[in-house]
């Protein structure tokens, strides 16, 4: 869409002079220019520091942290001519509501830029001020009286809209610069939106650190942006703090994380840790699979116990008294002590390995009241040491509280018919524990062909034997997916944090996906959060959504339809003969127009039509690549945008896995300007 040079609501009497217009855009594209060279210079001043750090830092140790900050401050510097660097402007009037603003003028962009006095050239949009580019509207004016929107091309300044909220005239979604932002084609990963966040999504983005909230967010109402902005968002607001503890993205799959991989560093927070569910997981190699059932049965919230009982049967208590010499004198704890001990440190429910620490420790404190009563003195804090590591302290921690790997608890439970059923009792069914178990067991943990479920198990045991790290925020997309062992996993990974959790109750394709929010925010160890729903569509068009919504009675969840604001939208469903050269047509022709194309299908079709593309002379990338046209496994779709989507034969990706229509209805909701759909069979009956 062509950007206007200036669009208002104002009536065309009160239009400025084509020559006054000319004189502001100027004036506006040099402020941009001496941002940018202030920005530069901020980055350059960094630079010396970093360069010369080493000779002012008194040690190592502070020249190596001193490092580690200037490199980061550098990262965060870093300038993308393509990006603009201000994308709004606000003008404060004369009232009460402005209080210190009044009379001033800020311009908003993705950080903060200040001039060689110190002064601001351009607002972080997370400041406090900033919030009221998302929020004034002429209703609430909040003491704006102007809010400008720029208009950018490959990062240059185009053009502006003015909205007079002092005089009740706003724009809304008619503001023809915001709907083009909202539409532009995209190519490669994700962008930010801070220049189109909603009013409802502020509201999100900017709630306290310390609230769990949960999107319920329809295709296309930008329930990531929200929560990746809202990372943001607090790193900014509580630097300090989520820098010790850190904040955590979790998404889907490889390909997803790629595709938001840019969002973060193009609004200058370059430490955030994202990783996949499946890798977050991964203390052993995952080679192998399991058929539906089993890895169903190994998500099942019950194994978590059957883990525990698991571990809790290796703590036994003491049957004989312990003898202990240090050389000079021999020391005697009773069975009687020794039992108190065990049976303290159990009722505690400590993790396994602290458990073990602390009845090491207090029997050490036993020997070393024993030693202080005869000798008049306490004993040395090597004697302490050496009393700990002790053969015979030793031997009784090995029949008390041994030590125990999470993969050998785990290799133990899947290989070892009498352990499973002692640990699983009351718990599995003598048929749940036949699916469990190994047919044909490895002879070491070493050598077993471990699975992503098993990964899960082994997760939990871990978590159950110590204490994980406890990121201080933790982002989940795609959360309707999650089993109730992977919520576990999450939750003991932001047991001292919070919580953003995404998703959409209808894209669950998992066999265990979701149908309600309760139980998975129960097992995330956050039943209290708030629920939200996101249900206008900034960028699936009307079309696209209306198609889709043919779906949701056949889903099974109780969500509402979205509605896009979006009425550009184009869609075309054709029968075809012969699929490949319909497909490789249909490529052919949406490379005439601007934006990226994905070519979407059944898993064991997606290999099939990248050859037909290919060998049409279509350059095909793989999903975590960045390239004009990518072709899809159905499986991989989910939480990916395409301006042109192809479709191909919804019958065979609905009938190739248990949840095949919540699979379709994600398949088609990842286009944001164009989608074809192309079939040689039938359509299913709950899309016609």
């Amino acid at each position: 869409m062509t950007l206007p040079t200036t669009t208002s609501p104002r009536t065309s009497a009160d239009i400025s002079e084509p020559e006054q217009l000319a004189a502001d855009i100027a004036a506006e594209r040099r402020h941009l220019v001496s941002s940018r060279e202030a920005l530069g210079r901020m980055r350059e001043r960094v630079q010396y520091l970093f360069n010369t750090g080493d000779t002012v830092a008194g040690d190592a140790y502070s020249a190596e942290t001193l490092g580690r900050t200037l490199s980061r401050r550098i990262a965060e510097l870093s300038d993308d001519p393509r990006t603009p660097l201000f994308f709004g402007r606000l003008t404060f009037g004369e009232s009460s509501a402005a209080e210190e603003h009044s009379g001033h003028l800020y311009h908003i962009g993705r950080r903060h830029v200040t001039d060689d006095a110190g002064e601001p050239m351009v607002l972080d949009w997370r400041a406090p001020v900033s919030r009221r580019f998302y929020q004034a509207s002429a209703r609430d004016p909040q003491g704006v009286a102007v809010r400008r929107r720029f208009g950018f091309q490959a990062g240059q300044l185009t053009g502006f809209e003015d909205e007079h909220l002092d005089r009740g005239e706003e724009l809304g979604t008619a503001s023809k610069i915001l709907t083009a932002e909202i539409e532009r084609p995209r190519v490669g990963p994700m962008r930010d939106i801070v220049a189109t966040i909603q009013p409802d999504q502020d509201e999100l983005v900017r709630a306290d650190l310390d609230e769990t909230i949960c999107v319920q967010g329809a295709p296309g109402t930008g329930k990531t942006a929200v929560g990746l902005h809202r990372a943001a968002y607090l790193l900014y607001q509580h630097r300090e703090r989520l820098r010790r503890s850190g904040v955590l993205v979790i998404g889907p799959n490889r390909a997803f994380l790629h595709y938001i991989s840019a969002v973060l560093p193009a609004l200058g927070e370059v430490e955030v840790e994202q990783s996949s569910v499946d890798d977050l997981l991964a203390r052993v190699a995952v080679r192998g699979d399991d058929s539906t059932e089993v890895a169903t049965l190994k998500q099942d919230a019950r194994l978590a116990a059957v883990v525990a009982k698991a571990l809790a049967r290796l703590i036994r208590r003491p049957s004989d008294g312990l003898l202990v010499s240090d050389g000079a004198w021999r020391w005697r704890i009773s069975e009687e002590a020794l039992r108190r001990i065990v049976d303290d440190v159990r009722r505690e429910h400590p993790p396994h390995a602290i458990g073990r620490d602390r009845v090491r420790a207090r029997t050490v404190a036993l020997l070393q009241r024993q030693a202080e009563a005869r000798r008049g003195e306490s004993p040395s804090e090597a004697w302490l040491r050496r009393m700990g590591r002790h053969e015979q302290v030793r031997a009784f921690l090995d029949h008390a509280w041994p030590e125990v790997s999470a993969v050998q608890l785990v290799f133990s439970l899947l290989s070892d018919a009498s352990v499973l059923a002692e640990a699983a009792e009351g718990l599995l069914t003598p048929e749940e524990q036949a699916t469990l178990r190994w047919n044909r067991p490895p002879r070491t943990a070493k050598t077993a062909t471990w699975s992503a479920a098993d990964a899960v198990l082994i997760d939990e045991a871990a978590g159950a034997i110590d204490r994980l790290p406890s990121f201080g925020h933790v982002v989940v997309d795609e959360a309707q997916d999650l089993s109730p062992m992977q919520c576990r996993a999450i939750a003991r990974r932001c047991e001292h944090g919070s919580l953003t959790l995404l998703g959409d109750l209808a894209q669950g394709t998992a066999p265990w996906a979701a149908r309600d929010w309760e139980a998975t925010l129960a097992h995330l160890g956050k039943p209290d959060a708030r629920v939200v729903p996101l249900t206008t569509g900034f960028r699936v068009p009307e079309v696209v959504l209306a198609l889709a919504n043919r779906l949701l009675p056949a889903l099974g969840v109780a969500v509402p339809e979205a509605v896009s604001l979006r009425r550009d939208g184009w869609l075309e469903i054709r029968p075809v003969s012969d699929l490949d050269s319909a497909t490789v047509a249909e490529v052919l022709a949406a490379l005439e127009q601007e934006g990226s194309v994905a070519v979407i299908a059944a898993d064991a079709a997606a290999d099939r039509l990248a050859l037909a593309l290919r060998g049409a002379g279509v350059d095909v990338a793989s999903p975590e690549a960045d390239s004009r046209v990518t072709v899809l496994p159905a499986s991989l779709a989910k939480g990916l945008e395409y301006d042109h989507v192809v479709v191909v034969e919804p019958a065979q990706i609905v009938e190739s896995e248990p949840r095949g229509l919540h699979r379709l209805y994600v398949v088609l909701t990842r286009a944001v300007s164009r989608l074809a759909v192309l079939h040689a069979r039938p359509l299913p009956p709950a899309l016609t």
